[in-house]
């Protein structure tokens, strides 16, 4: 059972494969490499591309807690790298979400690796921005947001859709029509819910088609076939 709120889950399974996405598209141009960040200069170097970032926050292996950059006594609200993220906690305050408000929060609960990355997750898709990237230390993860408008926004692949969502749902499992919905309207795709089925107008003028159980389940992604 999960130990997030209610909100922080719709608004995850809301964002989710939006953000996931997104971070394809970083992952593209970012290379995987021995890396570097100063984040009084909110910069983030891999493989030899730099990108403009800000501290969402930090997952403390041992503890198993997720800490805001804001609530970290090492940076505060202050911090050059956190002052571009705090719209966060305001966002929080406003949705009454508790996971963005509370300047700790305990993961303790969660089984199978750690929860860091989906309290990231959620906070890069209501920040917007170019993805976020998990960056590893000696007791746990630095999660930093994305700013940089090299990195371009995330294009829409048709094809893509039963995978991205999929995964998606793994993370975020709480409404898988929600899920595809939000994907849709985020890049403009005309859609029609009607029960257990989405019909999406496809760029082209093609209409796709995506069936749900009662659960609700993602269970069918259909397209027109290629001439």
């Amino acid at each position: 059972m999960s130990g997030f709120s209610s909100a922080f889950e719709r608004l995850g399974a809301a964002l989710s494969a939006i953000v996931l996405a997104q971070q394809e598209t970083l992952a593209a141009r970012l290379p995987r490499a021995d890396w570097s960040a100063d984040l009084n200069g909110r910069t983030y170097t891999s493989g030899g591309t730099t990108v403009r970032v800000g501290l969402l926050g930090s997952y403390a292996s041992r503890e198993r807690t997720w800490l805001w950059g804001w609530a970290n006594a090492q940076f505060g609200p202050d911090h050059p790298a956190v002052a571009p993220t705090l719209a966060v906690r305001e966002i929080g305050a406003r949705l009454a979400v508790p996971e963005f408000t509370s300047p700790e929060v305990d993961l303790s609960w969660f089984e199978g690796g750690h929860a860091g990355h989906l309290i990231a997750v959620a906070a890069a898709g209501v920040l917007g921005g170019s993805g976020y990237i998990g960056a590893g230390y000696e007791g746990g993860s630095a999660y930093l947001l994305v700013d940089d408008p090299a990195i371009p926004p995330a294009a829409f692949d048709p094809a893509a859709v039963p995978a991205l969502i999929a995964k998606a749902v793994s993370l975020f499992p709480a409404d898988p029509q929600l899920t595809l919905t939000r994907l849709l309207a985020y890049h403009h795709v005309p859609f029609r819910r009607s029960g257990a089925r989405t019909e999406a107008r496809l760029p082209g003028g093609a209409t796709a088609t995506a069936d749900f159980t009662t659960d609700p389940v993602f269970t069918h992604w259909a397209t027109p076939a290629r001439v």
